[in-house]
């Protein structure tokens, strides 16, 4: 039986990740702020006789207490972590700040998975083939860093937010095997393209209309959108480090990948972090 934590694992891609896991007989720890949901997450579990496979950890991870609470509930429940999916996305039409004072999908989309994948790492390790999942926008529509202003204070717009995270995400999987290259943890990048998902939920009545009919009209149904994923957390790439766009493999090359600009950004979280940690 292996153990997989998956963020966003009550609703969309993750939850259709964690009942595929569950039907097999593994363990699930679904990740997820919201009670309804997570509970609703355990009743179809135990409709598929998985009650004792499930478990709910609720948690806001646009915060750095939510992103420890996971990684101190996850330690309680098992010393091994097969898999980390990192599926948790939200989007705000307007700017909110969380009160770590990070720009809320700043943190949310890529804090969250540089706290709880550098915390998760030695329960992978204990793992015979680990592996982290990130699921989010590589090789997709382009986006830029905005090195001077992380948190957006100035010019704030969702889609310059969603496509400066998913960027962030690009670096932090080039950075995670320069901090831990004697890992056996591998780190996978993957775009699942257009998905039939609540995503467009939190968006003001004419955007979520208009997303949702174009999910509707482009997007992949759930259960197909997980078949590769699936794979890949099956059989890991042999590198530290891989990166897809659905089934195609992606070139490590260009700015998106580019070592140096994971370095600056591993240097610039990791300080973020703990002067939020000692208050400074």
């Amino acid at each position: 039986m292996r153990t997989y934590v998956i963020t966003g694992g009550t609703d969309g891609m993750g939850k259709g990740l964690g009942r595929y896991f569950l039907g097999r007989g593994d363990r699930v720890l679904a990740v997820a702020s919201g009670a309804v949901k997570g509970q609703r997450f355990l009743r179809e579990a135990a409709e598929l006789g998985a009650a004792d496979r499930a478990s709910f950890i609720q948690a806001d991870l646009s915060t750095l207490a939510g992103m420890h609470k996971v990684i101190a509930d996850v330690a309680a429940v098992t010393d091994t972590v097969d898999g980390v999916v990192f599926g948790a996305q939200n989007f705000r039409s307007e700017r909110q700040e969380t009160p770590d004072g990070f720009e809320y999908t700043f943190a949310l989309i890529y804090l969250s998975r540089y706290v709880i994948g550098h915390g998760l790492l030695d329960a992978l390790e204990r793992a015979e083939a680990p592996i982290i999942m990130s699921i989010a926008g590589s090789g997709g529509l382009p986006g830029t860093i905005h090195w001077d202003d992380l948190q957006l204070r100035t010019g704030f717009r969702p889609i310059r937010a969603a496509m400066q995270s998913s960027r962030c995400v690009d670096l932090l999987g080039v950075a995670f095997p320069q901090r831990h290259p004697r890992a056996r943890t591998r780190y996978v990048l993957y775009n699942p393209l257009t998905v039939r998902t609540a995503m467009a939920d939190p968006l003001p009545t004419a955007y979520r209309l208009l997303t949702k009919t174009w999910l509707l009209l482009a997007g992949q149904p759930v259960r197909k959108a997980i078949v590769p994923i699936a794979e890949l957390i099956d059989h890991p790439p042999t590198e530290p480090l891989a990166a897809f766009r659905r089934r195609k493999r992606l070139a490590l090359a260009g700015k998106d990948f580019d070592p140096e600009r994971a370095r600056r950004l591993d240097t610039i979280t990791a300080d973020l972090v703990d002067s939020r940690v000692t208050g400074g």
